[in-house]
Order: C-alpha cells, then structure tokens, then sequence
C-alpha cells in the first residue's frame, strides 16, 4: 500500500487488555510498526466483546486492533515465558496493563526483560501508576474521569457531574502513551543512548494534564469550577443552539473580530457597541443574555440557512452532526476521514482513517483486526522456526 511507512522496521509487543494501552499500539501500527498482540489462548483479549457485537463477533475490535497480528500465549508457564522471551529479545517496545507485579509475579519482571533485551523500551500503563497508594486498586477510564476532574465540570448546573459517552480517559491516554514511546525510541537511536527504559503511564493524569488551566487557576485565584453545560467559563458566545428545524449548531465566537461578524451576520450591528457585549469579559458576564438573543435569531432559520450566513460573514459555525450524518459530509469525504475496509467477518467496515497526513510516508490502515491467534503459524513457525508438531502440542496443552 506504501513503499515506506514512519516506523517501518519497529517491532511493538502488545500483550495489554481494553483500551487504553491497545490503543497506544495501534496509533503505533497505523504508521507502519509491526505489532505482535498477545492474547490468552482461552479468554483472548476482553475487548473482543465490549461494546456491540454481532453474530458473536466484537465490532470495535475491528478498528481497535487494526493492523496488528494477532497470536495466543499464555505467560504464566514455562513454555510461554521462554516463548515470550524469545519475542522480547527481537522487540524494540513491550506494552502491558497488568495491575503492577503481575508481570514481576510471572518472572517477566523488568530487570529479566531488560537482561534479554537492554534496547527494550517497556511501556507499562495501570489505573494509578506503578506508585503510590492506590497503585495496585483497578482502574478504568471512568475512574480516571471522576478522579481527573473531568466529570466534576461536564454536565448542566442543576444536573450530576456527568461522565462522557465515550471512553475518554482511555483514548487521551492511548495518545501520550505513543507519544512517550515515541519520545524514548527518539531517545535511544536518535540521541544515541541505546538504551531501553519503563515508561509508567497512569489513566487519569493524561486527562489532567487537558484539565491545566483549571488547576492553574485554582492554585491562583482559588476558583473550583463550576458545570456550565455547553458554555465554557472564559469565553462567549460559545454554545449549542436549536434552529427552526429540529437542527443543532455550534457557534463558538469569544474573539472579538469573531463576535462582531456575528452580530453583523445577525443584524444586530448595535450589539457591537453593547457595554453587555463590547469585549469578552462583559459578554461572560453577561452570557444568560446574549444567549437569548442569539438563540431566537437561530430559532427563526433553518439550520442550513443560519450555518450558510454566517459563515458568509467569517464566523466560526457548524452543525452539530449524529453519526449516521459524518460519511455524507463534503470536508469528511474530501480528506477521507472515513474509510471502508474489507473484513473476513462483516464483509465491510467503515472506521475513522490514520489521522495525521504525513506528505511523503503517510500512514495506512492494511487490514482490520484479526481472529485470535490468526498469525500464531506466521509468528511462532516461520519466525520462531517451531514445527507443525510443535505447534499443535503447545495449543493442546493451551499455551497457545
């Protein structure tokens, strides 16, 4: 599909489960690393079936462990160590999510992994971090969402702090996981030290470090802040409004170039001069206000009709799309943001595309993720040098 990809040649290990850490690997894969993920040979990765599932068969797995190859192993035996070592030893980066010292419990800790392999670059995520006193309790994305201050903020005044539809924290810290990966390979090859390291990545602090100036701001002014729906604290107008035919709009207008091209789009060039709305600072104060008046102008127009004019006038606008309307969209089509793959399961998939265009090595989605052990021949015969025989026994004795 590519002649060259940016991280052809890196060998990734992905024996983690969920989100979180998989994630970090197939940001990983979709710019050309081979990844190697590893699952139990009864249980496989939990993952295969969260969300919806069709004909036994999990669909967010598709695009979750898209190009990587998939085989079986079971770590917790003497053959399956001395075959996961035997993967290490050719590995440039290991990513795992057991809950701290399962690995060391194995005998797979990181003083064993970095004799076999000192260029190893191990990634370790965990609910908590690998110290402190909640290291070894659980954790998921919705504890991280909780326990950032994330849910704390989103939701309406009169209503629960409300955690996000989607598995947020997960993929926040799927993202500054590659990014450290990435960081330590820099540090390795580039600068030259040639050495691995264990980069400890936790759940909740990714989704933090997007919480800063909330924190910030509390450490100088004191402030908690409050749940404001869809508005934000700082900046107005900045909200969702309802146009004539059921349509939502987001308009976001709190620089002040931007927020008079709006009340010139709305023909309402007084509100310029407004001491209610003459800067940001006042249109915050008076926010209840200004999106009265901004509602009812939306409220008279279809949502087409309102986008149109005022975008003709500069403003920053767009509709607030459900997702069976992404695909029919021109600039989502435009730039592919939306591919359909074949799939041995469902025939075709569409999922969202490698989303940094690279203009010379671009990245690329190959194939969507694989049955369990689809590549255990491929892996542990041709590359390993194990025989049919082998290979039959160890699956017998449900190694593999």
């Amino acid at each position: 599909m590519n002649p060259h990809m940016p991280l052809e040649g890196l060998k990734v290990i992905d024996c983690a489960t969920m989100m979180a850490a998989p994630w970090a690997a197939t940001y990983l894969a979709d710019y050309g690393a081979e990844v190697l993920k590893i699952e139990h040979p009864k249980t496989g990765d939990q993952s295969r079936k969260f969300g919806a599932v069709k004909d036994g068969v999990g669909i967010f797995w598709k695009t979750l462990s898209r190009n990587k190859k998939c085989v079986t192993l079971n770590l917790n035996s003497g053959r399956g160590k001395e075959l996961f070592l035997r993967l290490v030893r050719d590995a440039d980066i290991l990513i795992e999510n057991f809950r701290p010292g399962t690995l060391e419990k194995w005998g797979l800790g990181w003083e064993t992994l970095e004799s076999v392999n000192p260029r190893l670059i191990m990634l370790r995520v965990t609910g908590f971090g690998q110290e402190g006193p909640y290291a070894s309790r659980g954790g998921f994305g919705t504890i991280a969402e909780g326990m950032s201050g994330f849910a704390s903020m989103n939701g309406y005044p009169d209503g629960p702090p409300t955690l996000p539809p989607i598995p947020l924290a997960d993929g926040v810290t799927g993202i500054y996981a590659a990014m450290a990966v990435m960081m330590a390979v820099y540090e390795r090859d580039v600068a030259g030290s040639g050495r691995g390291q264990v980069i400890d990545m936790s759940l909740y602090e990714p989704l933090m470090r997007l919480m800063e100036a909330s924190i910030v701001e509390h450490s100088v002014l004191g402030t908690v802040p409050a749940r404001v729906g869809n508005r934000i604290n700082s900046a107005a107008p900045r909200n969702v409004y309802k146009a004539r035919d059921g349509r939502w709009i987001a308009l976001s207008a709190s620089s002040q170039p931007i927020a008079e091209k709006v009340f010139q789009a709305m023909g309402r060039p007084e509100l310029i001069e407004d001491p209610r709305f003459r800067d940001n600072p006042a249109r915050v104060q008076n926010v209840e206000v200004l999106d009265k008046i901004i509602g009812a102008w939306f409220a008279e127009r279809d949502m087409q009709e309102a986008v149109d004019l005022l975008l003709a006038a500069g403003a920053v606008v767009g509709p607030i799309y459900d997702i069976d309307q992404l695909a029919g969209d021109a600039q989502i089509r435009a730039r592919a943001s939306i591919i359909e793959l074949k799939d041995e399961d469902f025939g075709t998939v569409a999922m969202p595309n490698v989303v940094a265009k690279f203009s010379r090595t671009p990245g690329a989605v190959k194939f969507t993720g694989p049955s369990r052990g689809a590549h255990n021949r491929e892996i542990y015969g041709e590359r390993l040098g194990l025989s049919e025989e082998e290979l039959a026994t160890l699956k017998e004795a449900g190694i593999i």
